[in-house]
């Protein structure tokens, strides 16, 4: 049944709306959806225009673009990959509410994001460790390659006036829930979990965030009562999509690999974790391409430099102001815009090398 609603102050579960607003509400497939056009006009983005299944609104640099019965939808150009899949109903194209609420509006605005903690702190989380190896590549393991990244963030981040801290400092197996009790003593921080992929032929970016209540995970062949049950990450989704985006932009941006897009998952570490966090996927280490690439210190560097702009940008994104912490910072400038590799390695780019592990501490 539709139903058409006014939306002032508050758009959908308190949501604040730049001006008073009309939207019509409907179920499909049991679920409440809007309407595209609905959508465009209310983020100034004109109407909607249609070729095929496809769908594009957009005005000066701000743009999105979906198609029917699919989950990949574009936000200015950069790929996300919905909770449930844009919907055709009596010509007319829908999103569904849930996916308007946990994805568009704090993507779109996210200043308007409430109770955006002062960011000071960084906990980064180099994925595996010790005799959990990760993946593998002829090159090396996954556990020294992220360890790498995060020490390389972790001194532009010290060098940028921020507190730095690290789930593993070396070559050691840190469980996953070890590493959950480790960033939780955190207040006022941002969880950054590093990672590099392993499947088939699969190539390219991915960054991962918490799936809100009632999402499926897509690491899941399908829905499951679990689905529903709360997860401490929740009370931040808003801020989780926030730093997924400005994390998966910066990435995209500086490097040629292919956008996979920002997903939604139950992994331990942004499941449990009561900061905003994402877990970053830096590309296929089964993948010939990929692996040549991250085996190379200018693409680890290149990770790490992302690392510091999604920080920055995530900071200026919901309005947190940290001056007192970052812009008195007498320390030496962070340069965040370094060129983006090119797309085959020239005799110019430093080599793939194999990763020594860094001896266990005692």
């Amino acid at each position: 049944m539709r139903r058409a609603f006014a939306v002032g102050f508050a758009l959908f579960l308190c949501v604040a709306a730049p001006s008073f607003a009309e939207w019509t509400l409907t179920k499909i497939g049991g679920r409440d959806y809007v309407p595209l056009d609905n959508v465009a006009v209310f983020y100034g983005l004109g109407g909607v225009r249609r070729e095929g299944n496809s769908a594009t609104m957009e005005m000066g640099p701000r743009s999105l673009k979906g198609s029917a019965n699919s989950v990949e939808f574009y936000i200015n150009r950069l790929k996300f990959n919905l909770s449930y899949p844009v919907a055709e109903h009596e010509g007319r194209l829908w999103m569904s509410r849930m996916d308007l609420t946990k994805v568009l509006e704090p993507v779109l605005r996210p200043s308007k994001i409430k109770g955006a903690e002062r960011i000071d702190t960084i906990v980064l989380d180099p994925g595996h460790g010790g005799h959990d190896k990760g993946a593998l590549s002829s090159f090396g393991y996954e556990k020294d390659f992220s360890l790498d990244v995060c020490q390389r963030a972790r001194m532009l981040l010290m060098q940028a006036g921020y507190k730095v801290v690290m789930t593993r400092n070396t070559d050691i197996f840190v469980s996953l829930s070890d590493r959950v009790r480790f960033a939780n003593q955190y207040s006022n921080a941002l969880f950054i979990s590093i990672h590099f992929n392993s499947g088939g032929t699969g190539t390219g970016l991915e960054t991962y965030t918490l799936a809100p209540r009632g999402v499926p995970s897509m690491m899941a062949d399908g829905p499951r009562i679990s689905d529903l049950d709360p997860c401490p990450g929740h009370v931040n989704d808003a801020e989780n999509i926030a730093l997924a985006t400005a994390t998966h932009a910066a990435m995209v941006m500086r490097s040629r690999m292919t956008d996979r897009g920002i997903k939604r998952a139950r992994f331990v570490v942004i499941r449990d974790i009561t900061l905003p966090g994402v877990l970053i996927e830096g590309g296929f280490l089964s993948n010939n391409y990929d692996a040549r690439l991250i085996a190379t210190p200018t693409y680890r560097q290149q990770m790490a430099n992302s690392v510091v702009q999604a920080v920055q940008n995530y900071r200026r994104a919901v309005g947190t102001q940290i001056g007192e912490v970052v812009a008195r910072h007498e320390g030496p400038r962070v340069e965040t815009n370094t060129p983006m590799l090119r797309a085959t390695p020239s005799a110019n780019d430093a080599q793939p090398t194999v990763i020594t592990p860094t001896a266990p501490a005692n």
